[in-house]
């Protein structure tokens, strides 16, 4: 196997241990918009840092008008992908959440449709139609056992697939000005800044002193979100994007093995038969654009 592919594997894979840093923050008290807060806070931290001793230059916005694409980064996908992710894993389990996170790809395609006016292929059709069997098995809809899993907790669920699918939406644009480092440098940077003066900092004073706490929360930040996304972007440069992100969908099938190997949470045989029709319908997805995920469009962050 390629180098590059390992280095893509490996950042997929800490995007899928998540699951680990959020579960323990809700042990100490942590809602999941503390949980958000906490991560981009300190990616934030570590990006920036990152960029001003590799490429300072880069930090630099072309126009202060620019910031409306990080806006929707950062506030429309960003913070309500992740705090949709972490209240699903709250009420649910790390499998389900990872499962109705990527349902993204599906809602890619309904919304460039809208936006962009792509075309639905008979490819994106099937997809799309996987996506929704895995769905439907994953939170146990199928074989018809509909109070297995609150509706609330699907459609929360379902929220962090359309808030992660609309980071492709939005960073589609700045991409024609920007690199990938940039813009999530950037996405984080606003989302902080738009979630720091909620804060319940009165409440978490003692919380936030202790070593476990601050272990966690950097870990958060800095494991599967800036690592991660760095290293993917390592391998990324020495790829194809399109089988960058075929390799991406480790991602689900690692946050499905901590969820039941690290917190012995469900996930039965239908479970894990819906989850290979979702991976299904990203490969499917993928394949379909790949001359265009070339030119203009990165993987999602984690």
């Amino acid at each position: 196997m390629k180098r590059a592919f390992l280095f893509i594997l490996l950042g997929a894979a800490l995007w899928g241990t998540i699951g680990i840093y959020v579960k323990q923050l809700y042990t100490f008290g942590f809602t999941p918009m503390e949980v958000v807060t906490l991560r981009v806070v300190t990616a934030s931290i570590i990006l920036i840092v990152y960029l001003l001793v590799k490429a300072p230059k880069q930090l630099r916005l072309q126009k202060w008008t620019d910031l409306r694409y990080f806006i929707g980064t950062g506030i429309f996908s960003i913070i309500f992908f992740n705090y949709s992710m972490f209240k699903t894993i709250e009420l649910s389990t790390i499998p389900v959440s990872a499962a109705l996170l990527y349902t993204a790809p599906a809602f890619v395609i309904i919304l460039s449709f809208i936006f962009f006016h792509e075309a639905i292929t008979r490819r994106k059709l099937v997809a799309l139609a996987f996506t929704l069997i895995g769905t439907l098995f994953v939170v146990e809809l199928i074989p018809f056992d509909a109070g297995a899993i609150p509706m609330i907790t699907i459609f929360i669920g379902l929220c962090s697939g359309v808030g992660y699918a609309l980071y492709s939406i939005f960073s589609k644009f700045a991409l024609e000005k920007y690199n990938s480092l940039v813009i999530t440098t950037y996405t984080f940077i606003v989302a902080s800044v738009v979630l720091l003066p909620f804060f319940s900092y009165q409440k978490h004073a003692a919380s936030l002193l202790t070593p476990s706490v601050l272990l966690y929360a950097f870990g958060l930040g800095f494991l599967p979100t800036a690592i991660a996304y760095l290293i993917y972007t390592y391998g990324l440069k020495q790829t194809e994007a399109s089988n960058a992100s075929l390799l991406t969908t480790v991602e689900p099938v690692v946050a499905t093995l901590v969820g039941v190997f690290i917190f012995q949470e469900d996930f039965h045989f239908l479970q894990v038969l819906g989850m290979i029709f979702i991976i299904g319908a990203v490969i499917l997805i993928q394949i379909e654009l790949p001359y265009k995920r070339n030119k203009k469009v990165n993987k999602q962050i984690g």
